[in-house]
């Protein structure tokens, strides 16, 4: 939403009430120049009902009433008759049980968030363009599928995700690995496959939906005018190396889905092919702007996606202190840096695709690490230069693995009637 990196604007951990900085957003961008802007389902902001540059928002928050408001969806599960009802499936935000939705079908939050959009767009002004931000909160646990879409999928029939043979012994991993499984027991191999398979029917439940939302688009008219932009903020480990969840720089959990529909009459190059240049999110922004022939606000620090020329490299960068991770991407070469530990994994993603191989100490390999780990060391500032000593990484020593108290079940939700207390503290739930 605001084309900028974490070294920008400040959050590299999730800080549940940072408020969105002082800048020009996505959606005010396009209202300078005319546009009405809408946003429906899941905004992340704080205070939760700061509109960020929309004329107004919808949302469907997954049960955060901490955070200081009640959200659109509650509402309407109220007014259905389910008042306090959503979380009464008794899955997690943050674990990795699942069960077959609870309520009927068409008050499930993925039909609830495509139908409001598609309301949205037809109550649009015909007089003037139009930028809508369409968020879905699935296939993120709880995973809670409609029993229609969980019928599509053979549990038993799921193949096991791969894991690499640098994986494979728990004691070789970095620290922040070990945390990372240590948060989350271990699913055998029939869990697992129940896991995969209700991810699966999220997904397919979601596809449909938007199915909704581009046949409402072609019969308002404006399809063939519009820019579509399908992407995420994180994928899913889903059992692959052992890990399940986000968060990490691994393929399956930082390499997100992205679909680019652009508009009839638009440059032939973004029809029907595929780029694999690297991008990140922070290119949204200024893609859509471009597309729009709209001017990048000066914050923007981003690329346009329409050029197809990518960035050289990409940096990442996730958490702080014993958890944290780096990353490097450039080309097919991706470096991942624990600095718990001072742990280094190199992929060759061209030929590896599925990062089975670590090549951080093969000798044939030393001089691609030295010229990613200087890159790295070059993006780093604030607290993570404490762990550079005469220009190498040298990280810090790992710390015992914590005691973990499971009690609240990675952030289980309860009965929301009568609401949880609207107290706005800054608590992460369930956060590993």
């Amino acid at each position: 939403m605001t084309g900028m990196s974490p070294r920008a604007h400040g959050d590299r951990i999730f800080k549940p009430t940072e408020p969105m900085p002082d800048v020009v957003t996505m959606a005010q961008a396009f209202r300078n120049v005319g546009y009405q802007a809408y946003s429906v389902g899941k905004l992340h902001v704080h205070p939760q009902r700061d509109r960020i540059g929309f004329d107004d928002a919808l949302l469907a928050e997954e049960g955060r009433p901490q955070l200081g408001t009640v959200d659109d969806y509650d509402m309407y599960l109220a007014q259905q008759g389910y008042v306090g009802q959503q979380y009464m499936h008794g899955m997690s935000n943050n674990e990795y049980d699942w069960r077959p939705w609870h309520l009927p079908e068409h008050t499930h939050v993925t039909n609830w968030t495509a139908t409001e959009m598609c309301r949205t767009i037809k109550r649009r002004d015909p007089t003037r363009p139009a930028f809508w931000n369409l968020s879905f909160s699935h296939p993120h646990p709880p995973l809670v599928p409609p029993q229609t879409y969980l019928d599509r999928y053979d549990r038993f029939e799921m193949s096991m995700p791969g894991t690499g043979d640098w994986a494979r012994n728990e004691m070789d991993l970095p620290f922040a690995l070990r945390a990372s499984r240590a948060y989350r027991p271990p699913l055998t191999e029939r869990m697992l496959q129940g896991v995969q398979a209700a991810f699966f029917a999220l997904c397919t439940h979601i596809d449909h939906q938007i199915r909704l939302v581009l046949g409402t688009l072609r019969e308002e008219r404006i399809l063939n005018d519009t820019v579509i932009l399908f992407t995420s903020d994180h994928g899913e480990m889903l059992g692959r190396h052992g890990l399940l969840g986000k968060r990490l720089f691994y393929e399956r959990s930082s390499c997100v889905p992205t679909i680019l529909v652009a508009p009839n009459g638009c440059d032939a190059r973004l029809t029907n092919g595929v780029c694999d240049q690297v991008f990140g999110l922070a290119d949204i922004m200024p893609t859509l702007l471009d597309l729009a022939g709209i001017d990048m606000p000066d914050i923007c620090e981003g690329i346009s996606m329409a050029s197809l020329k990518g960035r050289e490299y990409i940096y990442g960068e996730c958490l702080e202190d014993a958890k944290a991770s780096r990353m490097i991407r450039k080309g097919g070469h991706k470096l991942i840096w624990y600095p718990a530990g001072n742990a280094l994994q190199l992929f060759d993603l061209t030929r590896d695709p599925e990062e089975h191989h670590d090549l951080a100490n093969d000798a044939s390999w030393v001089k691609t690490r030295r010229k990613l780990e200087t890159l790295l060391i070059d993006c780093l500032y604030g607290k993570d230069l404490d762990w550079v000593r005469n220009g190498a990484l040298a990280g810090f020593a790992e710390p015992d693995l914590p005691q973990l108290d499971r009690r609240d079940l990675g952030g289980q939700r309860g009965l929301h009637y009568p609401q949880p207390p609207l107290n706005v503290s800054n608590e992460v739930v369930g956060a590993g």
